[in-house]
C-alpha cells in the first residue's frame, strides 16, 4: 500500500505522538516514516549512558557551522536519528518551565497558544503519579517521576542550592516554579522511556498504522500548490508514498526546514541559488534558529563518587539575573560524574542561558537531500547571551562553595580558580560554551511575513501541509523543550483529527 490518509515524516518525540493519536481513528490509515531504525543500541536504554550516544548511528551527527560567538569553533549538533527521535538519546530531563515564557508566544503572534491553552496538553501527556492533577497529568503515556533512588551527592547538591538561596520546590513543573529541586526523569522500571517507547509501541499493531523504519524521505511531492505526498529512499530503492489528506512534518527544527527548502517551500531566493523550483516563498523557512547555550564547571570529589543509578542529572535549579524579568533566565544543573576527568572520581555544574536573545538559521547547502544543510545556531552571538552565561557561572559557582558540599568537595579542575575575572570567564566561554542541543524556532507560526505556518499549523501558501514539531515554536522555552514539543503534538493531533472529522 502506497497511499495513506496521512503521512508523518519524522519518528521522533512530535511524529511519535502525530502518529499514535491519529491512528486512534479507525477510519484513517497514517503512514509514521523515520531515517533511523525502530531501536538503537542496547545503550540507548540505559539512563547513565545517554552521553556516549552523541555521535553514534543513534545520532545525525551533525555539526554547526563556525560560531563567530565561540571564536570561531564548529561544535556537534547532536539530534536523535532512530524511533523516538532526540528522546531516544537525550539526559531525560521532563521540564515544562515557567508559564509566562509560554506566554510570551501570544505576544509574539501566536494567539491562542499561552501556558493556559497548552496546559489540557501537557497533563494530557503525562503519567505524573502522586502530583497535583490540577497541572499534572495521572494518566498519559509518558511516566514521569523524580529519580527513586537519587545519588546521595545530588542530595547534598540540592542542600547547596537551598543555601544559596534557592527555594527548594516539590514539583519543578508547577506552572510558575522558581528555584531547585528534584526533576522529573522519563525513566520507568530503570530504563530510558522515549516518545516512541510511550506513544508508539503500545499501539505498534494497529491495522491502520503503519511504521517505516530507516526510510530517509528526501522531499515533498506537490500538484500545484498542494502536497500530495513524500519521496523517500528505503533499502537503495526510491519510493512515494501519497497522501489523500495531509503531510505532517516532523522531522525537526533542522530536517523540516531542510525539506522544505529542498521541496520549493522556502526563502525563494535562496532556494533559487540551488536550481530549485518555488512553490511557495517563505522566508521564515529555516530563519530564527534558537538554541540554548550550555557549559560545565568540572571538579574533583573529596571522596569517592557511588555510581549512578540514574540519569546523572537528578537536581536543577532555576534563577532570575535581574529580579524584574517575568521568568527565569538560567538553568543551572549537578551531575553526578565528571566526564572531562576520565578516570577521576568528580562532578559537575551545568548552566545555561534559558532566555537567549541569539538567532541562526539553517540552510541549503545543495540540492541533494544527502547533503546535510548548514546548520548555525548563532551561540552567543548576541552579547547579552555571553553576560547572562558570565552571571549563569557565578550562580554556579555559588552553589558549588556551598557548606552542604563540603563532604564531597574537591577542586575545581575546569576552568579551574585562575579564571576568576569577568573578562577571563568571557573568554573561557567563548571557548568552551556548546549547545544543550535545544534547537526551536526554523518554522515559527503565526501571521507575520516571516512566519511559515498558521496558528493551526498548517504551512502558509500551500495546502495539505502542517509542521507539529520544535521548529513551530515561537520563542525557545526557558526550559528543556521535550515536554512542551510533546504538548503541542498533542494539541495539532487534535486539531488535524477535528478538521478532518
Amino acid at each position: 500500500m502506497n497511499t495513506y490518509d496521512f503521512v508523518v515524516v519524522g519518528g521522533g518525540s512530535a511524529g511519535s505522538v502525530v502518529a499514535s493519536r491519529l491512528s486512534e481513528n479507525p477510519d484513517a490509515n497514517v503512514l509514521l516514516i523515520e531515517a533511523g531504525p525502530a531501536r538503537g543500541a542496547t545503550e540507548t536504554t540505559v539512563p547513565a549512558a545517554w552521553r556516549g550516544l552523541v555521535g553514534t548511528e543513534a545520532d545525525w551527527r551533525h555539526s554547526t557551522v563556525a560560531q563567530p560567538g565561540l571564536d570561531g569553533q564548529s561544535v556537534p549538533y547532536p539530534h536523535g536519528r532512530l524511533l523516538g527521535g532526540s528522546s531516544g538519546i537525550n539526559a531525560m530531563m521532563h521540564l515544562r518551565g515557567h508559564r509566562a515564557a509560554i506566554d510570551l508566544w501570544e505576544k509574539l503572534g501566536a494567539p491562542g497558544w499561552g501556558f493556559d491553552d497548552l496546559l489540557p496538553y501537557y497533563r494530557r501527556t503525562e503519567r505524573a503519579e502522586g502530583r497535583d492533577s490540577v497541572f499534572r497529568g495521572v494518566d498519559g503515556p509518558l511516566r514521569v517521576a523524580p529519580a527513586r533512588s537519587p545519588h546521595p551527592a545530588a542530595l547534598a547538591a540540592l542542600g547547596a542550592f537551598r543555601e544559596r538561596g534557592f527555594a527548594v520546590q516539590d514539583d519543578l513543573n508547577a506552572p510558575e516554579a522558581v528555584g531547585a529541586g528534584l526533576l522529573d526523569l522519563t525513566i520507568m522500571d530503570g530504563a530510558r522511556q522515549s516518545a516512541a517507547d510511550a506513544y508508539l509501541r503500545p499501539v505498534w499493531d494497529r491495522p491502520n498504522l503503519t511504521v517505516l523504519t530507516d526510510a530517509q524521505v528526501g522531499g515533498l511531492v506537490f500538484s500545484g500548490a498542494r502536497c500530495t505526498g513524500v519521496r523517500y529512499l528505503r533499502e537503495g530503492s526510491a519510493r512515494t508514498a501519497s497522501a489523500t489528506r495531509e503531510v505532517v512534518l516532523a522531522a525537526g527544527a533542522v530536517g523540516t526546514p531542510h525539506l522544505l527548502m529542498l521541496s520549493g517551500v522556502g526563502p525563494a531566493g535562496h532556494l533559487r541559488e540551488y536550481g530549485i523550483d518555488v512553490v511557495a516563498d517563505l522566508p521564515g523557512v529555516g530563519a530564527g534558529l534558537t538554541d540554548h547555550p550550555l557549559a560545565l564547571l568540572f571538579h574533583t570529589a573529596g571522596r569517592d563518587m557511588p555510581p549512578a543509578a540514574n540519569n546523572h542529572i537528578e537536581v536543577v535549579g532555576a534563577a532570575r539575573t535581574d529580579p524584574s524579568l517575568a521568568f527565569p533566565d538560567v538553568q543551572v544543573f549537578f551531575m553526578d560524574v565528571a566526564l572531562a576527568l576520565p578516570g577521576r572520581p568528580g562532578y559537575a555544574f551545568g548552566f545555561s542561558a534559558v532566555a537567549p536573545h541569539s538567532r541562526g538559521s539553517v540552510s541549503l547547502l545543495s540540492a541533494d537531500p544527502a547533503v546535510a544543510p548548514a546548520i548555525d545556531p548563532g551561540l552567543l552571538s548576541d552579547e547579552r547571551d555571553l553576560e547572562t552565561m558570565v552571571a549563569a557561572a557565578r550562580i554556579a559557582r555559588g552553589v558549588a562553595a556551598a557548606a552542604a558540599l563540603d563532604d564531597w568537595r574537591g577542586q575545581e579542575v575546569l576552568p579551574g580558580p585562575a579564571v576568576a575575572g569577568h573578562d577571563q570567564l568571557r573568554a573561557w566561554l567563548r571557548q568552551k560554551t556548546s549547545t544543550y542541543f535545544h534547537p526551536v524556532g526554523t518554522c515559527r507560526m503565526g501571521d507575520s511575513p516571516e512566519s511559515v505556518t498558521d496558528t493551526s499549523l498548517r504551512v502558509h501558501g500551500v495546502r495539505g501541509l502542517r509542521v507539529v514539531d520544535a521548529s513551530v515554536m515561537p520563542s525557545i522555552p526557558a526550559a528543556n523543550p521535550n515536554p512542551t514539543v510533546l504538548a503541542v503534538a498533542e494539541r495539532a493531533s487534535e486539531l488535524i483529527g477535528a478538521e478532518h472529522a
